[in-house]
């Protein structure tokens, strides 16, 4: 089946790309529309390539659809790929928190892409392996669907209307899952919604260093996102900066009382982020967008189940590599004009 066997859609759009005289190129399509078209991972050693939000990703692995405390959600979204030291990490999230959190099995929200790189829509990050989604409803005590995967309620557990914590729906059990992730030690990041954030530091007690890596973001409000740091030894991977000191606990007022005030009325409007392009990756990422398909690589994580990572994945150096979908949905909550990092 030649070529076009190895990257299907993907291989369609590079190759009317390639082609000279129609005045389109590789460098002027936005990166998202070209990783989005992938639907398999690549070839290649495993290797996260550049940032968190502007990278890519090769020889990523698919999340099983199940395992024995966890259910991938989404299906259709053909977003649960990753680095599998990632995989590895959130697979044992998952059985700790079975086993200490109190939590019957865990729901895997969005990872990244088979290649990774930019998305057509939903996250600014997730590009390079190494960021997953876990929502704070419990796995149920059955197999999911893959209809009920796509159309799933995932509630938030935030008040619109005050912007803090809906006591309602909040479980003990949720801090638990949190505290268990964040102190996984090749966890980097665990972002939460401010309003989750202020409750930690509530009902943390006197253990608060875990608390350091939990940082507010808007959007979070119905799941946590977990970012792992760049695996020992690679070159390719570019690191974040670090958390500093502290629990970050006398530092929520911004976000309740400042983040989401109006503009003044001088204010310049706001101008939506112009699209990434290639040429603002990394060089390597357009080579794995060339590479052929992983052998036996699936379409989705919900197709079929592959193997998980040896644990030996977890701390092995990584090898250095030379019709659009709904966004997620964000529980009515209001977003800030803009985001400070974290």
């Amino acid at each position: 089946m030649g070529q076009m066997a190895k990257h299907g859609r993907s291989a369609a759009l590079l190759a009317a790309l390639f082609l000279t005289g129609t005045g389109t190129t590789l460098a002027q399509t936005p990166a998202k529309e070209l990783f989005g078209a992938e639907a398999r991972p690549s070839e290649g050693p495993p290797a996260a390539i550049g940032f968190y939000s502007r990278g890519c990703l090769q020889g990523g692995m698919a999340m099983p659809a199940d395992g024995p405390t966890w259910q991938v959600m989404k299906p259709s979204r053909n977003r649960a790929f990753a680095h599998p030291a990632m995989i590895a990490l959130l697979q044992r999230i998952s059985r700790d928190a079975a086993a200490e959190a109190g939590w019957r099995g865990l729901l895997f929200g969005d990872m990244a892409q088979p290649r990774g790189g930019p998305m057509r829509d939903g996250h600014a990050s997730h590009q390079i392996g190494l960021d997953a989604d876990i929502y704070l409803t419990e796995m149920p005590n059955r197999r999911l669907s893959n209809a009920e995967r796509d159309s799933m309620p995932l509630p938030s557990v935030i008040d619109p209307k005050t912007r803090h914590l809906d006591e309602r729906r909040w479980r003990p059990q949720m801090a638990a899952l949190i505290k268990t992730a964040a102190e996984e030690p090749q966890v980097e990041r665990i972002f939460v919604h401010p309003g989750i954030k202020e409750k930690l530091c509530k009902v943390a007690g006197r253990d608060r260093a875990w608390l350091n890596k939990v940082r507010p973001m808007y959007g979070h409000d119905y799941h946590f996102h977990v970012r792992m740091k760049c695996l020992p030894g690679s070159k390719s991977c570019e690191p974040q900066e670090s958390t500093g000191k502290g629990d970050g606990c006398d530092k929520l007022d911004w976000w309740f009382d400042v983040a989401l005030q109006p503009p003044p009325p001088n204010a310049k409007p706001y101008k939506k982020p112009p699209p990434i392009f290639m040429t603002a990756l990394p060089k390597a990422c357009a080579a794995v967008l060339k590479e052929p398909d992983a052998p036996g690589a699936t379409v989705s994580a919900a197709a079929r189940p592959v193997a998980s990572p040896p644990a030996a994945a977890y701390a092995a150096p990584e090898p250095v590599a030379a019709p659009p979908t709904a966004a997620a949905p964000s529980g009515g909550m209001p977003m800030p004009r803009f985001r400070p990092g974290g």
